[in-house]
């Protein structure tokens, strides 16, 4: 695979694990977090243990320039700068949490520690539980502690392989804000297992898409979650993500957001500065062929058709673009009715009208 200016995650692997066969090539940022998606059995996980070492098949795993294989060479598990979370937190049960943590910070390899004890009881909401024994914690805190472990490792990578698998509804939720705040603070890459799309559409930046051991899509998160040809973009809960700050708190409750250069507004209460993540679902986007005078739907975007998709007999993806803001790709879902009454037609520009208690803001 060819090098890049910016530093990647270059995964080539090709082979035979019992009957199963696994065929890959991607290339990924070592930045944010990638989610390798796909249904039980599509080879996620295979993909993540021979990146950790813990499984060899023939090819080529380069970590940002550093090769850990390639034909002639192979660095064990324990050289490799990783830090491994399982779907079950695997803790030792005899040691407190702050001796299970410390335990990470033994494992370190030599160099700089860039990754202190503090930041990360901070970081995970820990400081509560450090004199605590693993026996006495809940699911998500269990996986809290386990992060914590892998990160004092002063790992180059982390790779997490559905970490929220085994944890109930309330432990997702209790969770889930603490995996924002590794991507939001932490620069180490990460490569998240999961099969659960609203998992992804909260937690990732960039997307592998496998199917029976093969590469469907590797891209951004909303390039393949906009995409017609993979079935995030064609089916009927479809959904775009997009990266927004936070401008201001309105009197009035709302949040003005910067979405890629344009202006939202959405029911919420976050700080101005803050990084969110938008999800627009296309069943929240009418279109209209001109800007209504009279209307309570708040955000009215001129965009541009580039793809009518059928969904059945009665209705249609319509894929819009906002022309000079690049990137901004979201999906309209409409009834035939509606789109035939419009007479609507790609290439054409419409307004598409996005009400601000419909779409949420993460972060």
């Amino acid at each position: 695979m060819d090098n890049m200016d910016q530093p990647t995650i270059n995964v080539r692997l090709n082979g035979k694990l019992g009957s199963f066969s696994l065929d890959v090539d991607f290339q990924v940022p070592t930045h944010g977090v990638t989610a390798l998606f796909g249904p039980s059995g599509c080879g996620k996980t295979s993909v993540l243990r021979c990146i950790a070492g813990l499984q060899r098949l023939p090819g080529e795993i380069v970590v940002g320039g550093e090769v850990w294989q390639d034909a002639r060479h192979f660095v064990s598990p324990h050289k490799r700068a990783i830090g491994y979370i399982f779907q079950e937190a695997s803790l030792f049960p005899h040691l407190s949490v702050r001796r299970n943590l410390t335990y990470g910070e033994r494992r370190a390899r030599g160099g700089e520690q860039q990754i202190h004890f503090d930041d990360v009881v901070e970081l995970l909401g820990l400081a509560q539980l450090v004199d605590r024994d693993p026996a006495h914690l809940s699911g998500g805190e269990r996986q809290r502690v386990s992060i914590g472990r892998a990160l004092l490792s002063q790992p180059r990578l982390l790779l997490m392989d559905e970490p929220l698998s085994a944890l109930d509804r309330m432990a997702k939720d209790e969770i889930l804000p603490y995996f924002e705040s590794l991507h939001a603070n932490l620069s180490i890459p990460i490569i998240l297992v999961s099969h659960d799309i609203a998992e992804v559409e909260r937690l990732a930046d960039h997307l592998v898409a496998l199917k029976q051991g093969r590469v469907l899509s590797t891209g951004p998160l909303n390039q393949a979650l906009t995409d017609p040809q993979l079935p995030f973009g064609s089916g009927r809960g479809s959904a775009a993500v997009l990266p927004g700050t936070v401008l201001r708190q309105e009197d009035d409750g709302l949040l003005a957001l910067d979405v890629l250069g344009t202006e939202m507004l959405v029911v919420g209460d976050q700080p101005p500065g803050r990084e969110v993540r938008v999800r627009i679902a296309a069943s929240d986007v009418s279109i209209a062929r001109q800007r209504p005078d009279d209307t309570s739907i708040l955000n009215l975007l001129p965009a541009r058709i580039v793809g009518i998709d059928p969904l059945g007999s009665a209705e249609a993806n319509v894929r819009l673009t906002l022309d000079g803001s690049a990137g901004f790709d979201f999906i309209a879902r409409l009834s035939r009715r509606s789109l035939n009454r419009l007479a609507l037609r790609e290439g054409e520009t419409v307004i598409a009208q996005i009400k601000a208690v419909s779409f949420t803001a993460i972060g």
